[in-house]
């Protein structure tokens, strides 16, 4: 069997120009080609389609909770996608870019797989169009200004105690999380702690993700705060006069990445947010722009339902407006089994699933969308398998169905397009937030993990309690919350399977993210730097002499 890899480079593509004029009627012009099978949508181009209506409807692919391999999220979306095309229904994709953290690590790519993928499937997953080291460049720029400032004086005022900026890199590095700066003499600044974080847990990650517009860009750009004085008076990007660069430095990367599946329909693949640590969707930009392009615009949110899509609700859909019409929930058996905690066969899969019964009931009830389970079927599962999963869906009524999709492309997606369509058809449900912005944070936090993740209640760590205190007292109150939290359980304890009940969301830690506007809590042992496992995907990636990459999946 052809790996994800071979299937991608044995596909022909369309080169990107013309795929762009024949299907969404854009200009030579408006297109800024990176080679010939990669482009980027101009700046004037994004101002001219923004005068136009939104013609299409919104689908959001989530899943239940995975397992470490994942569930086929993006492989459904792509095969949603293609399915849709099929049966004529005028449909652009968008996605996350892949991290070079879990390509090189354990998870792999985010370009789909089998003969589900967007290609080219290996510039995607490495470098692409270089969002990702624009982003950190901004990112640390704004770092080693905070530092040239204190270093000149410090007319700010800010005390080297209270610095919350952070430095980023696009790699799984644990030893970067906690570090000591500035050694070596006064020539090289003032000693203190710092530490790195992953690029897609960056806030300027989630400004450019969020943002509407270039003027949005800086405003909220402007808006970071790097730290404080000792009273305790924030200190913005803005007060470091470093806005300004940072925006010159993301002025391409703000502009939507144009990619092709493997049956040659648009995809838009811009921005990318961890989930577990970040709010987990592609951009606002790329989104919007599908919507005036398309009839039918599928785009998916990391990770389990209760991570991904509570955020593409409560953050992305609250700030931008964007409307769903139904979610797609991708189950697999495999999935399934594993949270049925240890059982073998059939009734591994009774334990588990009341995680997708748990998922289904988020979706249908606190998101009030409609929805529609897929399972991603894998070879191995079996009829008995499959059928009890369908009975499960028939006794929550919801729609299940079955798809093949990674064997079979688009085809093996037609039935859950036609179970989409229907979804879709009438007007949009009225948006099910959690929350209002009126609550407090503490409420905020409470609602989400009671109402979605089945928790008694929020443990809140005494420096959490007192930075939740000063987050509302500095009048941010008013923001959403981004809950950064294991992607492998309901709870914050990664070890709890299946739909646990009688557990407390643990939070340890409080950052407000001015710019991005949402307050994020760090909970349990989640770290916003991971680490390589103990065999990276890293060891089997390599180059041969003719310049053709394998073993990337």
């Amino acid at each position: 069997m052809p790996t994800d890899i071979e299937i991608a480079q044995a596909a022909t593509l369309r080169k990107i120009l013309p795929l762009a004029q024949e299907r969404l009627g854009l200009h030579e012009d408006e297109l800024v080609p990176y080679g010939h099978y990669k482009a980027k949508l101009s700046l004037p181009a994004l101002r001219r389609l923004e005068k136009l209506p939104v013609r299409g409807k919104l689908v959001l692919v989530t899943a239940i909770t995975p397992t470490p391999p994942g569930e086929g999220k993006t492989t459904t979306t792509v095969g949603l996608g293609d399915g849709l095309n099929r049966i004529g229904a005028n449909t652009i994709i968008c996605l996350r870019e892949p991290s070079l953290g879990p390509c090189f690590g354990m998870k792999g790519g985010a370009a789909g797989g089998g003969h589900a993928q967007v290609v080219p499937m290996e510039d995607i997953n490495l470098h692409f169009t270089g969002d990702f080291h624009a982003i950190a460049l901004a990112n640390n720029l704004l770092a080693a200004m905070l530092d040239n400032h204190i270093h000149h004086g410090n007319v700010l005022g800010l005390d080297v105690r209270r610095i919350s900026w952070r430095r980023v890199v696009d790699m799984n590095d644990r030893a970067l999380r906690q570090i000591t700066a500035a050694l070596g003499g006064p020539g090289n600044g003032y000693p203190r702690e710092d530490g790195f974080d992953i690029v897609v847990a960056s806030e300027v990650m989630a400004i450019l993700c969020l943002a509407d517009s270039l003027a949005d860009l800086k405003r909220r750009l402007g808006q970071i705060i790097v730290g404080y004085t000792a009273d305790k008076k924030p200190v913005t990007a803005r007060d470091l006069q470093a806005d300004g660069a940072m925006a010159a430095l993301l002025k391409d990367a703000i502009q939507p990445n144009l990619v092709q599946t493997l049956e040659g329909h648009p995809a838009f693949v811009h921005g990318g947010p961890f989930a577990n640590i970040a709010h987990g969707c592609n951009s606002v930009m790329a989104t919007r722009t599908a919507l005036r392009l398309a009839d039918y615009v599928v785009t998916e949110a990391g990770f389990g339902a209760d991570l991904g899509a509570e955020k593409f609700i409560d953050i992305k859909c609250r700030k931008s407006g964007l409307q769903p019409s139904c979610a797609v929930l991708v189950a697999t058996i495999r999935a399934l089994k594993h949270h049925g905690q240890g059982a073998d066969g059939l009734e591994a899969l009774r334990l588990g699933l009341p995680n997708l019964e748990r998922h289904v009931r988020n979706v249908q009830q606190h998101y009030r969308l409609p929805a529609i389970v897929s399972i991603n079927r894998f070879d191995g599962d079996t009829p008995e398998e499959i059928a009890l999963v369908e009975a499960a869906c028939e006794r929550l009524g919801v729609r299940c169905v079955l798809a093949s999709h990674w064997a079979q492309g688009g085809a093996g997606a037609e039935d859950l397009a036609r179970a989409v369509v229907q979804a879709c058809e009438g007007s949009a449900p009225p948006l099910g937030l959690l929350y209002e912005d009126s609550d407090s944070l503490a409420a905020k936090l409470n609602a989400v993990a009671t109402r979605i993740y089945g928790a008694d209640g929020v443990d809140v760590e005494p420096a959490a309690a007192k930075q939740l205190e000063e987050v509302t007292a500095l009048g941010y109150g008013h923001l959403p919350v981004c809950i950064a939290k294991t992607q492998y359980s309901f709870s914050s304890d990664a070890k709890r399977l299946g739909a646990p009940e009688g557990h407390r969301l643990r939070v340890r830690e409080l950052r407000l993210h001015a710019g991005a506007e949402f307050v994020t809590a760090i909970c349990g042992d989640i770290m916003t730097m991971p680490g390589l496992p103990r065999s990276p995907a890293a060891e089997r990636i390599g180059l041969d002499d003719g310049g053709r990459i394998h073993g990337l999946f």
